[in-house]
């Protein structure tokens, strides 16, 4: 959990993150998006790419040098069920955090992160204990 959270677990880099997950790959688009300093994007989008959780695409506009973009890995997508609890959590017990729905992509009917058992019950959080293996 330590590693985890080290990894993620500053703001800038959650948030980079999150914006990944919501479509941007180019390094203007996060820097639109969220406001944030150059190098402070620059040194996210290195750490995230050095975990793993993105990976460099190079890309070149007619006329322009190329540039590095950012994709998702698989282990980075897998986060978004991480920061979609997180937003789900947030809606519902923090008076200033808008509420956020999860749609399926194919559908378009909403989702929520729960625990699941290995039968596909919905396990309460309450009934749900975590230990280290």
């Amino acid at each position: 959990m330590v590693k985890a959270v080290d990894l993620v677990g500053e703001r800038w880099t959650f948030l980079v993150l999150c914006e990944a997950l919501a479509g941007a790959t180019r390094f203007s688009e996060f820097r639109a998006r969220l406001g944030i300093a150059s190098d402070v994007l620059a040194a996210r989008l290195a750490k995230l790419v050095d975990s793993g959780l993105l990976a460099r695409q190079t890309y070149r506009e007619p006329g322009q040098r190329p540039r590095d973009g950012y994709c998702l890995t698989d282990a980075g997508r897998e986060m978004n069920v991480v920061l979609s609890a997180l937003q789900e959590w947030g809606g519902a017990h923090l008076s200033d955090t808008a509420p956020t729905v999860a749609y399926r992509t194919g559908d378009g009917r909403s989702v929520q992160v729960r625990f699941v058992d290995g039968e596909g019950a919905v396990v309460p959080s309450g009934d749900v204990r975590s230990e280290r293996v």
